[in-house]
């Protein structure tokens, strides 16, 4: 397989995640230089991974690295002036969700990587790490029978600092976006429409909501419900996948399948009738959805977390805030905000 030079643009926590996953394939991709306009930032980061190719100018970076590819880890309220850049100069892009703080921003950024023919893909590595993918395969295998619901609740606290705090997009944005991307992978349909009730909470020190309630419906009748909080003391992490014959539910790394007492009676103390253990961890997550981009690069296949696909994921989160501003339902057509 190929090696590839691959450039940071951005030198926050995040990319600390992606280094470390990256620095488990060594034989597959090199990280040659690293860009953020905090020069403190950039020496940090760079000392810490070994990196030679220092840079807060990316013009600069984009003139003397010889990339391959860059990963973007800005924050995404500078998404637009980050990616134009680099799809102009033909640089392939693996960048950190959310796509855009709007859809239609997402959607300017997808259509000029589309007319320079340059491929795209959004870092939503909970597809892997968070184990959708692995029930979404289980359901497609019949082991529910007729998917009907998914429900899901994360409940922790998490007080966030930098810009983060200072945006209207707070909890949505960071961890929903994921919960989005996962159940319109488990649904495996596009959504039809959405509902959202959010605040903010004053246990967290934020300008944007903390805490949500959202209700999905897709156009193959699946309804998906989740509610999400960065307020709550109390920790809860549920999600449960029903089906005509069964249930997949997990609440850790172990995923069970469950069905009906023969007897027709309630049973208030379910045991599964079958187990996985499934954990890939969040580096190697991370690293899986940079080597799909690499795998496009080298077949010519778009891959399945390419920025067209995304597009769907962040209209959900689109939709989410205009309906919870506006307290209605909001639809859309072949998965996209109208």
């Amino acid at each position: 397989m190929k090696k590839y030079k691959i450039g940071f643009v951005g030198a926050g926590a995040v990319t600390r995640l992606h280094l470390r996953g990256y620095a488990n394939h060594q034989d597959r991709v090199e990280v040659v230089a690293l860009c953020d306009p905090s020069e403190a930032a950039v020496q940090e980061r760079a000392d810490e991974f070994g990196i030679s190719g220092r840079y807060t100018d990316l013009a600069e970076m984009l003139a003397h690295s010889g990339l391959d590819a860059a990963v973007v880890c800005t924050p995404s309220t500078i998404r637009e002036s980050i990616m134009r850049p680099l799809l102009e100069a033909a640089i392939p892009v693996f960048l950190e969700k959310p796509f855009a703080d709007t859809f239609a921003e997402a959607q300017q950024i997808a259509e000029l990587a589309k007319r320079l023919n340059v491929p795209v893909c959004i870092n939503q590595n909970f597809r892997k790490h968070h184990k959708f993918d692995f029930i979404r395969d289980l359901v497609k295998a019949g082991a529910i029978g007729k998917l009907e619901s998914i429900q899901f609740d994360s409940l922790f606290y998490r007080q966030d600092a930098g810009w983060r705090i200072h945006t209207e997009r707070h909890a949505l944005s960071v961890m929903a976006i994921h919960w989005f991307d996962g159940m319109r992978r488990i649904a495996d349909a596009q959504a039809a429409s959405i509902y959202c009730s959010a605040y903010s909470s004053k246990a967290v020190d934020c300008l944007g909501e903390t805490d949500a309630t959202v209700l999905m419906t897709f156009e193959n009748g699946v309804r998906a419900h989740f509610t999400q909080s960065f307020s709550s003391p109390f920790h809860k992490n549920d999600l449960v996948v029903l089906g005509s014959e069964g249930v997949i539910s997990t609440t850790s790394n172990t995923i069970g399948l469950y069905r009906r007492d023969p007897s027709g009676e309630p049973n208030w103390n379910p045991q599964p009738v079958q187990t996985w253990e499934h954990a890939l961890p969040i580096e190697e997550a991370i690293f899986d959805g940079l080597n799909q981009l690499l795998v496009w690069l080298e077949t010519g296949v778009e891959a399945e977390n390419s920025a067209f696909d995304n597009l769907h994921t962040v209209s959900l989160l689109a939709g989410a805030y205009e309906s919870a501003k506006g307290n209605q339902v909001v639809a859309f057509q072949e998965g996209l905000l109208g």
